[in-house]
């Protein structure tokens, strides 16, 4: 997909294989061997990547679930138990964006190491924490430092083409799926064991310390943006990091490079891309608004049993993973068109949104599920494309960095308009839901030259 104007040309990856970086029409027998060896080390290297997200989200989801019912066991009150619960979105809010610059400026490889022990850390002292401020304390690291799936897919976006980003970061989504479905199944198990939080949250700690000896294995060769490296060029002006932070190469210290990038990050993000971080906040409380009294709407609205709810969940848990495996078909279809895709995904979601909140049936309820799952997967993947592709790739851990905040948002605000909603009717949430979508699209028809690609090329060069 060649993009003019602000959309620009994809920029090099950092993550590249020797033997690519030959041009065709020059290479050898050997030469050409050597570049089918390059792709397929570049399709384990994607296998392994894959293998990191699965891996992440199995070790969460076991402990997760049961962390509401250990901080009750440990004789915390149901007040202190959401305030508990509430700190941990607060530290990834403010956390996000300050890691995911991080890691543009020190690397990958060194960021996902860092998060990943210390988020092992935190989950270690989960399993020893024996009274309610241990448990606190455990949840720190987590929260400071829980950033791996949004690093894994910063490296995917340096690593693959432009046109193939949204299918491979469909497809890392769909293996973290897959961890976040079989994890609570494990987790649940293991709980009704003696002392069996404990042994969950130990083993999950080793899950982690297991990820953490995967990404140590990886065969890494990661380039520094500005540099150029076996005939590779980094394009030498970029605006994310500004005059400033290009004068300040030589700094000794890289937490100073980390705050002169976040400096000019602020001014991009309110200046160009406030639109589109506008569209994923609203998107991101329409679907929180739509899960957050599911449970509890289908037994007021239809009289079905949580354990039957619980079975329409994992269902759609399910399918949401799939979708990811559908996203390459999708997007040929689109002609890799990923602005469109995300706003007839949005125009999709809103629909299903309401249909859900008026179904008459519990029939009805299943197909507006069913459909939600493909296209809430599928607008999560092409949203993330586009901060992208706007932003440029140079800076891509800070812009995957502010989405995860910006939706850390969206679950702060998301309890409090379900709580006002519901008092109004139960299918109040859904359809407050449906409204914002309706909103995002708004939005998004009102910019579409900006959504189509059709800028002034800012976020690309100066």
């Amino acid at each position: 997909m060649e993009l003019g104007g602000r959309w620009g040309r994809s920029s090099t990856p950092r993550l590249v294989s020797e033997a690519a970086e030959l041009p065709q029409d020059r290479r050898t027998g050997t030469e050409a061997e050597a570049a089918d060896s390059g792709g397929v080390r570049a399709r384990r290297f994607l296998l392994c990547l894959y293998l990191v997200g699965f891996l992440d989200l199995f070790g969460v989801s076991m402990v997760v679930p049961l962390l509401s019912l250990h901080i009750k066991s440990l004789g915390a009150s149901p007040t202190v138990a959401g305030i508990v619960g509430s700190s941990y979105g607060i530290l990834q809010l403010f956390s996000s964006t300050l890691v995911g610059c991080w890691s543009d400026v020190v690397g990958r490889r060194s960021s996902l190491l860092a998060c990943i022990l210390l988020s092992a850390l935190g989950y270690l002292l989960l399993g020893a924490a024996t009274n309610v401020f241990l448990f606190v304390l455990a949840r720190v690291p987590a929260g400071i430092f829980k950033h791996t799936l949004s690093i894994s897919r910063a490296l995917l976006s340096d690593l693959v083409p432009e046109k193939e980003r949204p299918l491979v970061i469909g497809h890392f989504n769909t293996a973290s799926g897959v961890g976040f479905i079989l994890g609570p199944v494990i987790g649940g198990y293991l709980t009704e064991l003696e002392d069996g939080f404990y042994l969950t949250a130990f083993i999950c700690f080793l899950v982690f310390i297991l990820n953490a000896g995967l990404v140590w294995l990886l065969p890494w060769r990661e380039a520094k943006p500005g540099s150029t490296e076996k005939g590779l060029p980094w394009r030498k002006t970029h605006v994310l990091l500004g005059r400033r932070a290009r004068a300040s190469e030589k700094a000794a210290w890289p937490w100073v490079k980390v705050v002169l990038a976040l400096q000019n990050m602020k001014n991009l993000l309110f200046s160009e891309m406030w639109d589109i971080f506008l569209v994923r906040l609203l998107m991101a409380v329409a679907v929180m608004l739509y899960y957050s009294n599911f449970v509890l709407a289908l037994e007021e609205r239809f009289g079905l049993r949580p354990k039957v709810t619980g079975y329409l969940i994992s269902y759609t848990s399910m399918l949401g993973a799939m979708a990811g495996l559908a996203l390459g078909p999708i997007l040929r279809l689109y002609k890799h068109n990923s602005q469109t895709l995300l706003l007839h995904s949005s125009v999709l979601t809103c629909t299903l949104l309401l249909l859900y909140s008026l179904a008459p049936a519990i029939g009805a309820v299943v197909i507006s599920s069913t459909l939600l799952s493909f296209s809430t997967a599928i607008g999560r993947t092409c949203i993330t494309d586009l901060q992208l592709t706007v932003g440029g790739a140079q800076a891509s851990g800070t812009l995957i960095g502010v989405g995860q905040s910006v939706t850390a948002v969206g679950r702060i605000i998301a309890p409090l308009l379900s709580g006002i909603a519901q008092e109004l009717s139960p299918c109040g949430p859904p359809s407050l839901g449906a409204a914002l979508a309706l909103v995002a699209i708004f939005i998004m028809s009102l910019n579409k030259p900006h959504f189509n690609g059709d800028g002034n090329g800012k976020l690309k060069s100066e």
